[in-house]
């Protein structure tokens, strides 16, 4: 498994309505609510994020096959809208509440005169750029609660420098550790954590990126109160 970032967006919000500082890999911006919704509107909200990614991916992939096939197409405009769509319930729907389907208009505007042709390749790239297929595709959303709570047991796994902590009662399995990094981790032993597969540094990476709190890791030579020997 590798993610498409090397860090993730981070997001994290306080007691101000509604407003979510979001982080990526080069600054900060606000998303926030709109007036309607009790925020103030300083920044956009999910669903402008969302249909912001489809309307920017659109644009820079046919920008990427416009320069590539050296055409005089200046400029073009992405205009993106949603809405939801209810089929009524039919004999296999028990439950009788319906169908609901999320539909997203995309609207692709040329600025200057384009050849038919050109404009009929450029619709076949648009929906082929990445975020329409992720958004047309098989999408899973996979929630972890971060832990910090202690738990009974623990199991240490030891190098020379560093000891990584296990605690079975708080893995969700989300399974970055064994497949970002199967020199150390692998579930299929009974004595699933190596130490010695990698560097002490790249496991400490991965450590860190577990999810649930289920590992966690101290450095050999550390004292009482935290500060190293």
């Amino acid at each position: 498994m590798q993610y498409k970032l090397e860090n993730p967006v981070r997001a994290t919000i306080g007691t101000g309505k509604y407003q979510c500082s979001i982080e990526w890999r080069n600054g900060k911006f606000i998303a926030d609510e709109p007036v309607t919704s009790g925020g103030k509107d300083m920044g956009p909200d999910p669903f402008t994020l969302l249909l912001s990614s489809l309307a920017s991916c659109t644009l820079v992939t046919m920008r990427m096959y416009i320069d590539r096939k050296g055409w005089d197409i200046p400029e073009i405009v992405v205009n993106a809208n949603m809405y939801k769509e209810t089929k009524e319930a039919g004999p296999d729907d028990p439950v009788g509440r319906g169908k609901i389907t999320t539909i997203i208009d995309r609207d692709i505007i040329f600025l200057s005169p384009v050849e038919a042709e050109q404009k009929q390749r450029l619709l076949e790239i648009a929906n082929h750029c990445p975020i329409s297929k992720i958004l047309e595709g098989d999408i899973k959303v996979r929630t972890f609660l971060f832990k910090d709570s202690e738990t009974e047991k623990k199991i240490n796994y030891a190098n020379d420098e560093i000891t990584v902590v296990w605690k079975p009662e708080f893995c969700q399995h989300a399974a970055r550790c064994w497949k970002q990094l199967p020199e150390v981790f692998d579930y299929k032993k009974k004595a699933w954590i190596n130490p010695h597969g990698a560097a002490s540094e790249r496991i400490i990476e991965q450590v860190k990126k577990c999810p649930s709190g289920a590992l966690s890791f101290f450095y050999n030579n550390e004292t009482a109160n935290g500060s190293r020997i």
